[in-house]
């Protein structure tokens, strides 16, 4: 199957990864001429991280670049949309699809921040229309959250993203920065509301993090983490037990405002955490990161329950 990918930037070329990785031939459009000719080069690395996962097919897919938006979708049974989050280009660059898309594929968008509602209202076939969010970047990431009102294209969603690795989540309705940038802005707004307040530093706040309920959020999630946390009762002893300070917790919680001073706070903080080195550096250095916590959790045949009912494991 041929799949479109429109918007070839930081989660364009991952996905393309991915999928060449899973024998899938990519079409690639962006209105960016300079980025559309560099993604062949761009691709290549994260092609070799895939290849050293052991999860490159023996025949990989190939990749092509078309030079307008109905030339890369004319003959694609999937559309992978990764357009800049505003709704109106997102709108636009729909009509072009539908123009041109052959009737059955299905058109997914990798909005962040959008809803299915925001987006769908620019669809004129809205039953094949999906919102299918990852975390960044796509192809290490296993996390896709979906979001259709149509059973039939989320199936179909579900299949095609557990069939490359992914962990599928499906939303019950519609939400803003749907389940996973939900929680992650969340903590963050602690983070920030930490640091303000001059309870830590960046550097500080980021190894509490990773070193403490980051390690444990990487096998188990919130809730089990919590469930566990009851000892034999479980969660019920917990809520019991322990709620109210849970609840005192919640209510000391910060809800800063980014102004120029704490924005200063953690752009400067940031920038002693990083210690000199590079964007790129600090991106393949979480790479390797990422890379090793999948091979152990691969090499060690564990993972979420979640995982378990969504098929993880389901690689070609």
């Amino acid at each position: 199957m041929s799949v479109a990918v429109l918007g070839c930037g930081l989660i364009g070329e991952s996905w393309s990864a991915l999928f060449l990785a899973h024998g899938l031939d990519v079409v690639a459009w962006d209105p960016d001429g300079g980025v559309l000719a560099a993604l062949p080069e761009r691709v290549e690395p994260l092609l070799g991280q895939l290849r050293a996962l052991g999860t490159m097919a023996a025949q990989p897919g190939r990749l092509s670049v078309a030079p307008s938006v109905a030339a890369a979708v004319g003959g694609a049974g999937w559309i992978q949309e990764n357009a800049p989050e505003n709704t109106a280009v997102k709108h636009g660059l729909y009509a072009a699809v539908e123009a041109a898309a052959p009737p059955d594929a299905v058109i997914a968008s990798s909005t962040s921040s959008l809803t299915w509602s925001d987006l769908a209202a620019g669809v004129a076939r809205r039953d094949r229309f999906v919102t299918a969010h990852p975390f960044n970047p796509p192809h290490l990431m296993p996390l896709v959250e979906l979001f259709t009102p149509d059973a039939g294209t989320l199936g179909r969603a579900e299949a095609f993203y557990r069939g490359l690795g992914r962990v599928t989540v499906a939303l019950k309705k519609d939400a803003v920065g749907h389940i996973a940038n939900r929680l992650a802005s969340a903590l963050w707004r602690e983070a920030v509301n930490i640091v303000a307040e001059g309870i830590a530093d960046v550097a500080e706040v980021d190894a509490a993090l990773v070193h403490g309920p980051g390690l444990r959020w990487s096998v188990i999630g919130a809730h089990m983490a919590y469930h566990l946390g009851g000892g034999a009762g479980g969660i019920a002893h917990y809520l019991d037990h322990l709620g109210p300070s849970q609840e005192r917790r919640w209510a000391t919680l910060g809800t800063p405002s980014l102004t120029p001073e704490i924005r200063r706070l953690l752009v400067d903080g940031i920038a002693q955490e990083a210690a000199g080195r590079s964007v790129a550096t600090l991106e393949a250095e979480r790479d390797r990161g990422l890379m090793l916590a999948l091979a152990a959790r691969r090499k060690g045949g564990e993972g979420t329950a979640a995982e378990g009912k969504t098929g993880e494991g389901e690689r070609r």
